[in-house]
């Protein structure tokens, strides 16, 4: 790495449902090794995670965030949309936390992916409102509706981006998390066409990411994270220690071999 990029930091974080909590776990072993991320970019609950670190939230606030907000609550069904949850119900939550909706005032720049549905597009979304494209980014089909900005309806980042390294600064340290895991299946588990579909889009998907992991400087992608259901909210304090035992071992690894 050269070395005038040393000074600048980048923060990548990727798509993976409650797995994604190993976000927070890298962000506390930053904080320990006293490393600030100046830009971050991140999809679906990347993109969460993102925005509250952006905004100066400590880990222990994002962490609760994800614990508090109830998920599957049946207040929020979603009636006459597609979805079973309705996205929109997840906003003051949200805004709760953040306490704006405005790129302009978080700390550090935040690029949020989303997928635009109509014309089948990555969107990025940096400037303007917040909340609303943080939600979009998220939901995650077909368990949470897409959401409506500008007269296009948005879904999940991670269908077409899942780990958006291209947004941030090339010369840059760049330190990468990924929790999109796949686990092994067996032909049982394989047995009709949603299950077909929903396996072959994990593959694509995760194989994109994989591939670009190779562009950070400092990265993790915990295997462990496989034997933690996408949706499940009892793993989070798991999916929280696995990602923090991985970042500090990244850390001091990149820290001794750059001494």
């Amino acid at each position: 790495m050269a070395k005038e990029a040393s000074n600048k930091i980048a923060l990548i974080l990727s798509g993976g449902g409650i797995r994604g909590i190993a976000h927070v776990g890298l962000l506390r072993a930053m904080q320990e090794f006293d490393l600030r991320a100046d830009e971050v970019s991140g999809a679906s609950i990347g993109a969460l995670v993102g925005a509250l670190y952006s905004n100066g939230n400590p880990c222990e606030e994002i962490l609760n965030f994800f614990k508090e907000t109830p998920l599957f609550r049946p207040n929020n069904f979603a009636f006459n949309k597609a979805g079973l949850f309705d996205t929109d119900k997840y906003y003051k939550v949200l805004q709760s936390y953040l306490g704006h909706s405005s790129f302009e005032a978080l700390k550090s720049k935040l690029y949020v992916i989303a997928t635009e549905l109509g014309e089948g597009r990555e969107v990025v979304f940096q400037e303007g409102e917040l909340i609303r494209p943080l939600l979009a980014s998220a939901a995650l089909p077909p368990v949470f509706s897409p959401v409506e900005i500008d007269q296009k309806i948005y879904a999940d980042g991670g269908i077409l981006n899942n780990f958006p390294l291209e947004y941030v600064r090339k010369k840059s340290l760049k330190i990468g998390s990924n929790t999109t895991v796949i686990n092994s299946l067996q032909k049982k588990d394989i047995s009709n066409a949603i299950q077909l579909t929903t396996r072959v889009s994990s593959i694509m998907i995760h194989s994109s990411t994989a591939k670009k992991l190779d562009g950070c400087d400092i990265y993790i992608a915990p295997k462990e994270l496989r034997s933690i259901g996408l949706l499940d909210k009892t793993a989070i304090e798991k999916a929280y220690n696995i990602g923090y035992e991985h970042g500090c071992k990244a850390i001091e690894a990149y820290l001794k071999a750059n001494d």
